[in-house]
């Protein structure tokens, strides 16, 4: 096969007279012919792929609500709930009907009547949003181990679930610490 150089004026010349043409060759390759019925199944492909649901065009919208779900149940369980604050208030009422009706109570019993149950009431409430936040956080962060094998798991997905995971975790360890007095106990009249 000849080769072709380009001198600095840059006319062609050839180095090699026994040169054979490319296309003039039996074994060049010819594109497919395509007829009209693969024309037509290819468009149609093409048509069904823009009119996917937008749900499969958004891959992990349900993880990363759940994510998102995870990081706000952790938040509500460090901050309180409306649910907490009402138990922890009908708690306050109820010691305090229960005094009214005997007035033979001792300080320390309305102290822990009054107050204590209520912190008590308060703290089970975000304990609950706390083990949610957690369940919900490692759910989501399990869930590609059984969705497709292909698809990772967006990385600010993750973020967010270990933030909810560790925000549940703090919120679980807070609130069985105050549960149980060895945080925040009611004091004692002595």
């Amino acid at each position: 096969m000849g080769t072709k150089t380009v001198d600095e004026t840059g006319a062609a010349t050839k180095a090699d007279e026994d040169r054979t043409d490319v296309t003039d060759a039996p074994e060049a390759q010819e594109e497919p012919q395509t007829t009209e019925g693969e024309t037509a199944a290819a468009e149609a492909d093409e048509t069904a792929e823009e009119t996917e649901p937008a749900a499969e065009k958004t891959p992990g919208a349900g993880q990363g609500a759940g994510a998102v779900v995870s990081a706000a149940l952790g938040v509500v369980s460090l901050t309180g709930s409306w649910t907490g604050t009402i138990a922890s208030a009908r708690k306050n009422l109820l010691a305090q009907l229960e005094s009214s009706a005997s007035s033979s109570s001792s300080v320390q019993t309305l102290l822990e009547r009054g107050y204590g149950d209520a912190w008590h009431a308060t703290a089970l409430w975000s304990g609950l949003f706390a083990l949610f936040a957690l369940l919900v956080g490692v759910v989501v962060l399990v869930r590609p181990a059984f969705g497709a094998p292909g698809r990772p798991q967006a990385l600010w997905i993750k973020s967010v679930s270990w933030a909810g995971v560790a925000l549940g975790v703090i919120g679980l360890l807070l609130a069985v610490l105050t549960y149980t007095d060895i945080l925040l106990a009611v004091p004692s009249v002595s």
